[in-house]
């Protein structure tokens, strides 16, 4: 069995104990086992201090951006590995695959391309700045510069190259090395990539590093000058974030957590028109992606009640026509859940949402997987429920169950009462809505932006992916329950890995020396 390594102080350390097995989600056989006993993560976070981060300081941003273009290509040119090895241990379809591998790229290449334009610069002036006196000898102009710590990254399980490759992308292109901790459960793909970045010798020594297995006392070891991000639930958002140490050092934290996103239909969308249609095809695709594995993933779908009928019977048909089974079977559209702990909280999560809704589509119970060994997969068929009185039900808007699973929730079809159902969950990533009928779409988005990171407007002549469709150019990240987090959004991605400071002083010095 492959033992999974992590890569340190410049070195591959390779564990003698206390290992996990990692699984193949489809036939639940052993691919991997993966441990970090052994590991010295004072001696890894010295080695990026003293070494990944000066070396990436006598980098300008233009020198960093073609770091990341080579990261890009060297992973692009293994693409069809690194889609198998996702396949196996995460149970994607081709497709799926290809979201989290060529997103992952994808965002390099971005953030690639912003280093170019950015060029020689060594710091990012945030405005032309302004006088604080009666002349320019006393100027103002707030500059953002690299901070001088460690960038410690915790992924989820859902994205093992994406996680990775979107933090590293704006750390790296920041000037901050980068430890990277994946799921354990899923990071063959991790693993794989990291190992593929290496041997091409892309990165100076120390500026990428990974942990495979338990960080042990790594976050207790961050200062002011580090940043913590990590993407994962929001419960271990705040374990993490009430750390004591972490608390007294002052470190920054960046959170994207889960998130009870929402879809809302508009009354002005008829049945067998484009935007109903669209709404249906969004949704359906939002909930069985990833087999519902995804920080994007529609949870609660928003209907009025002269509708609910046709949308309904539209949705419960695409849902049905998908395939849930091993991916290696080309019948498959759909893959498992990536661990049995992963079925076993959707079980109990569907079994929660049941007590207060009515199951429309599915059976609730794990499922046998097309092409699967008989008893063997952690399947869950795509779910859909139905709660008569959203504001009665509760598990709806405080539980999210991270698999194929929606709920359903007839409004009376006014604008004000949609904002209002979709606040119930404390801040999402994303709010979408579904209308062509701009002052109802005005009237949701004025009051829904205040709790979301992201808002989605799908309409008959939009061309949009969906609100699962995670751009790098645009911000990924939302308030309350969805962490208060940002990642992404072009430049504004590199702010957690940037210093903040006002410049004062004569004009023409500070000019001087904020040129390039």
């Amino acid at each position: 069995m492959k033992t999974l390594r992590s890569h340190l102080c410049g070195r591959w350390h390779e564990a003698d104990g206390d290992f996990r097995t990692l699984l193949n989600p489809s036939t639940e056989e052993p691919l991997a086992r993966a441990s970090s006993r052994g590991v010295d993560f004072a001696a890894a976070y010295r080695f990026a201090l003293e070494h990944g981060g000066p070396a990436l300081a006598a980098l300008s941003f233009g020198e960093r951006g073609e770091l990341l273009k080579a990261m890009s290509r060297a992973l692009r040119e293994r693409r069809d590995e690194l889609l198998t090895l996702s396949r196996d241990n995460n149970g994607t379809t081709a497709g799926d695959g290809s979201f989290d591998i060529d997103g992952g790229g994808a965002c390099l290449a971005h953030y690639a391309a912003l280093g170019r334009a950015l060029g020689a610069r060594r710091a990012i002036a945030e405005d032309e700045g302004l006088m604080l006196g009666k002349s320019e000898s006393f100027w103002g102009r707030h500059v953002l510069v690299p901070r001088r710590g460690v960038a410690v990254a915790i992924n989820a399980s859902n994205f093992p190259l994406w996680g990775l490759a979107e933090k590293a992308a704006q750390a790296l292109l920041a000037g901050m090395p980068m430890i990277a901790k994946p799921a354990t459960a899923t990071a063959l793909v991790a693993e794989r990539a990291v190992e593929i970045l290496a041997e091409a010798g892309i990165l100076p020594e120390g500026a990428l590093q990974l942990v495979v297995g338990e960080t042990g006392d790594l976050l207790d070891l961050l200062g002011p000058q580090d940043v913590l991000a990590f993407t994962g639930s929001a419960d271990t958002a705040l374990a993490l974030r009430g750390r004591p140490a972490l608390l007294a050092s002052g470190a920054r934290v960046n959170v994207e957590a889960d998130s009870l996103n929402a879809a809302v239909l508009a009354p002005d969308a008829a049945p067998g028109g484009p935007t109903f249609d669209r709404f249906v095809r969004d949704v359906a695709h939002e909930i069985t992606q990833k087999a519902g594995q995804k920080c994007t993933a529609i949870r609660r779908i928003l209907v009025p009640r002269s509708l609910e009928a046709a949308a309904t019977e539209a949705l419960v048909a695409q849902l049905t026509g998908v395939v849930t089974g091993d991916p290696s079977d080309e019948r498959v559209t759909m893959g498992p859940l990536a661990t049995a702990g992963q079925l076993a909280a959707a079980l109990d999560g569907v079994a929660r949402l049941r007590a207060e809704a009515d199951l429309v589509c599915g059976s609730g119970a794990r499922a046998a997987g097309v092409g699967a060994p008989t008893g063997k997969g952690f399947f869950l068929a795509p779910t859909l429920l139905r709660a008569a009185d959203p504001w009665a039900a509760r598990a709806v808007h405080e539980l999210e169950v991270f698999a194929p699973v929606a709920t359903l929730l007839p409004y009376s079809g006014e604008a004000a009462e949609a904002a209002q159902i979709v606040a119930l969950g404390g801040g999402t990533l994303v709010t979408s809505l579904y209308s062509d009928d701009q002052a109802w779409g005005a009237a949701l988005v004025a009051d829904t932006a205040h709790a979301t990171g992201r808002c989605y407007w799908g309409s008959e002549r939009s061309e949009g992916l969906g609100s699962g469709a995670v751009f790098p150019a645009s911000m990924h990240g939302g308030p309350g329950r969805a962490g208060g987090g940002e990642e992404l959004g072009g430049l504004g991605g590199l702010r957690p890995y940037l210093q903040k400071v006002a410049l004062q002083g004569e004009r023409a010095l500070l000019d001087g020396l904020l040129a390039e």
